[in-house]
């Protein structure tokens, strides 16, 4: 499925490849231009005139206006293109992914996001944002500590809400593999959270998400 009147402003960074893997499991695609996060692009004009916050994902949309934050992107998406459905087919469906999402996102992933500008990013964000080093590793066992309390809600699955694959899913699991990959390894021991990385892991979108997509090379 293509939509060509948005335009997905893309990076090389988690947020986005969380967005990238939910195009991926809706087969939606939209054309897309790269924003170079690591130059600092995404700081200054003419992304910042698009974007204030200087964040990405951002989405410009048919009537020249953007929209940002890659949930919100992701709930604007939903309700134009419902199938398959990512966070629900019903109210009660809906809720309970938004109920997960909101679990991962603020007791997990937004710690692992601080921890990494505090510690291992710091080099890159000290110069953009208030970074606070002392509290990196006090982040880190935080988001370790709730990562084992959502695994101790998790049912059988094989996903967080139940059979469902749903939004609350990839933004997990492209945190975590984020978290690994800049010296915040998850306890591959946690009974339901191990196996289900593993089951992410294997989805085809998984390693199709991990680098913007080809054509956003025409930024």
């Amino acid at each position: 499925m293509s939509q060509t009147t948005l335009l997905l402003h893309d990076a090389d960074s988690p947020a986005p490849r969380c967005l990238r893997m939910y195009l991926l499991e809706k087969g939606l695609h939209i054309p897309s231009v790269m924003v170079d996060v690591f130059s600092g692009e995404n700081r200054r004009a003419p992304f910042t005139d698009l974007n204030p916050a200087g964040q990405t994902p951002a989405l410009t949309l048919p009537d020249g206006s953007a929209l940002a934050e890659s949930v919100a992107i992701v709930e604007y998406l939903e309700e134009l293109y419902p199938e398959p459905a990512l966070i629900g087919a019903t109210p009660l469906e809906r809720a309970v992914c938004r109920q997960w999402w909101r679990r991962v996102e603020l007791n997990i992933t937004e710690f692992i996001h601080n921890a990494f500008h505090y510690a291992e990013g710091i080099g890159r964000f000290r110069t953009r944002i208030p970074v606070v080093p002392e509290a990196a590793d006090g982040l880190k066992r935080v988001a370790q500590d709730r990562l084992a309390w959502l695994d101790a809600m998790m049912g059988a699955g094989p996903y967080l809400c139940g059979q469902r694959l749903t939004a609350a899913d990839i933004w997990l699991y492209v945190w975590l593999d984020f978290g690994a990959s800049v010296g915040q390894p998850f306890d591959r021991g946690l009974p339901h959270i191990g196996p289900w990385f593993d089951r992410m892991a294997a989805r085809p979108s998984a390693e199709a998400s991990r680098k913007p997509f080809v054509d956003s090379a025409t930024a």
